[in-house]
């Protein structure tokens, strides 16, 4: 039962961790344009 009182806490700290890291890539552009991404492997240059 001991364990729940560390396991809890990280798992909260894990998941504000992975928001964070989602709100850092969306606010840096990372998902503006996806269909570019795609595309840019059938281009013959």
């Amino acid at each position: 039962m001991e364990v729940l009182y560390v396991l809890i806490p990280l798992s909260v700290v894990l998941v504000l961790a992975i928001v964070a890291a989602l709100w850092w890539a969306v606010y840096r552009g990372q998902f503006e344009s996806v269909e570019q991404e795609g595309e840019r492997i059938l281009r013959d240059d």
